[in-house]
């Protein structure tokens, strides 16, 4: 697309809309959202920003070989975490029962594990809708 406006505004839009993906990540656990919604957030900007600017030009900015890269780091992210709990005798993804600090009520350094999952999932979905759009835009 060759529109200035799309792409200034694009420009001007993308970070604050990947800002506001990472704060639902972040506070997923003590508010409505979490990895799924703000993975989807991140990866809907990533999407106008390749609507905007063409898929080249995306995969400059963010090469397939990274999506792949986080996608990858981001489910053995979670799988590892779940299995911190089976290293301490506890069961898959236990947290408090397994004796991880909760941390206080309400701040986001809270919730144990909960919140490190989160961060693992976000990055899978990010990663997942930009390879999969990128995958679809390029067999038309």
């Amino acid at each position: 697309m060759d529109d200035l406006i799309v792409k200034t505004i694009t420009k001007l839009v993308v970070p604050f809309i990947q800002l506001y993906g990472i704060f639902v990540i972040l506070h997923g656990h003590l508010s409505p959202g979490g990895g799924f919604a703000g993975g989807a957030i991140i990866g809907a900007s990533l999407i106008l920003f390749t609507l905007a600017f063409g898929v080249n030009h995306t995969n400059k900015v963010v090469p397939p070989s990274v999506t792949e890269k986080i996608e990858t780091g981001g489910i053995i992210w979670y799988a590892l975490l779940g299995f911190v709990g089976i290293a301490v005798g506890t069961s898959f993804l236990s947290n408090k029962i397994a004796g991880f600090p909760l941390g206080n009520y309400g701040s986001v350094i809270s919730g144990g594990l909960i919140s490190l999952a989160t961060i693992g999932i976000g990055l899978k979905v990010a990663s997942t809708m930009i390879t999969l759009f990128h995958r679809i835009i390029e067999e038309d």
